[in-house]
């Protein structure tokens, strides 16, 4: 079991139940709307690839900036959670997110993709803060033996919405493409709603009394001369990062695509099976928040990366709806690998938690570089080539549970 040192971090205020539940709570819808807004880029790739007669790596470019985001200002964003606190990033997180959201209405009049990207960019400003807020919040909330099943627990909370996006996408956004005499028009009042929600959203949280985090001294492996990424795992888990969330949002980008062409159906009908994938990772994560209390980590997160190059090769060899179902499949893999690299690669870092968040959530840039690369790889030669690509991110996730957890000989200080 991965044993999280969170003794240099501790939680101030009142430990007791109740605090914890209204925080995690928090924590809980926090992840549904980072979900929910995530994965309905799924729709939007679709959306303006037929909008605005694009290829795919022009349409993957929705992905490209929303992830770019996490590349650009993540270290910004864990400086101002550390000056702030976690509880007044996450308010500013859900306020500059509902901003983007708002953005939406000035680019659907004006018709215009790069407004629509440049809405889509100070939106995932918003869900940058969010995340860097609220990772490391998570894994100090209770017992650190326990984290990497707390996290996949809140996690399965988010994938509610990652499974709800897709179908609302296919109503809401898709199936109205061809009935709006605008096309952007399908998108502007979708968008305003979740504005509204977020801003709704940011004041509620405000509002709470949630247990304040404070760093403290010392650290319970080697001397980190070079700061957070002097540490082993943190520079494995940097790349494992990258390469989980890079393969989970190219399958997800376009998988809206992958199914129409393998079942020979519409966009809008091909959607909905994109709920399943998402909704595989709410299984598992729920079942992974109870099989991690008791499971080693890094085995788990082995036999996932394993069975997600298997599922990829079975997809891809394959037609109709075996093709389908096994893409779909990997959803399930990707579950609980997200908690699993964040809690090996901040184990044992002590005061140098936070600073590690910043880079994890850096390396979240993967899903703007692998899925514009996927869909570079579609325009050029096929499908099969393409998934090529996030099979390699799984290769090398596999290599993250089989040494790259590892930590160097500690030393007591």
């Amino acid at each position: 079991m991965a044993q999280i040192s969170t003794q240099p971090i501790a939680a101030t205020g009142t430990d007791n139940g109740r605090n914890y539940t209204t925080a995690l709570a928090s924590l809980a819808v926090l992840y549904f709307m980072m979900g929910f807004i995530t994965c309905l880029n799924d729709s939007l790739v679709p959306f303006f690839k037929k909008g605005f007669t694009l290829s795919y790596s022009e349409s993957s470019l929705v992905q490209f900036y929303f992830f770019l985001t996490y590349g650009i200002m993540s270290i910004p964003a864990g400086k101002i959670v550390e000056r702030v606190g976690y509880k007044k990033g996450m308010v500013y997180g859900f306020a500059v997110a509902a901003a983007g959201a708002f953005l939406f209405i000035p680019a659907s009049i004006l018709h215009l993709y790069p407004v629509f990207l440049a809405a889509l960019f100070v939106l995932a400003i918003g869900i940058v803060l969010l995340q860097v807020a609220a990772n490391p919040y998570i894994t100090v909330l209770g017992p650190a033996e326990t984290a990497s099943s707390r996290f996949s627990l809140i996690q399965g909370v988010g994938s509610i919405g990652t499974t709800v996006a897709p179908l609302f996408g296919a109503y809401f956004i898709l199936s109205r493409l061809q009935e709006e005499a605008d096309p952007s028009a399908a998108v502007r009042y979708p968008y305003v709603g979740i504005g509204l929600l977020l801003v709704l959203i940011a004041v509620g949280v405000s509002l709470l009394k949630l247990p304040s985090i404070r760093s403290t001294e010392g650290t319970t492996q080697e001397a980190a001369g070079g700061g957070a990424f002097a540490f082993r795992q943190l520079r494995f888990g940097v790349g494992a990062i990258f390469c989980y969330v890079g393969a989970e949002v190219a399958i997800g980008t376009f998988l809206t695509n992958y199914i129409a062409d393998r079942l020979h159906i519409t966009e809008s009908a091909a959607n909905s099976y994109v709920s399943f994938y998402w909704g595989g990772m709410l299984v598992g994560r729920l079942a992974g928040a109870w099989a991690l209390k008791t499971l080693k980590p890094s085995s788990v997160l082995t036999s996932a990366a394993i069975a997600s190059i298997s599922l990829i090769l079975l997809s891809v060899f394959t037609s109709g709806a075996v093709s389908s179902w096994a893409m779909i499949a990997v959803g399930f893999c990707n579950s609980v690998m997200f908690a699993i690299i964040f809690s090996l690669s901040v184990e044992g870092l002590g005061r140098y938690t936070t600073q590690a968040s910043g880079y994890l959530s850096t390396a979240i840039a993967g899903g703007a570089i692998i899925s514009y690369g996927q869909g570079w790889l579609i325009d050029h030669y096929s499908w099969a080539a393409a998934f090529m690509l996030p099979l390699a991110c799984y290769a090398y996730i596999l290599f993250f549970g089989l040494n790259g957890y590892k930590r160097k000989p500690t030393i007591d200080l």
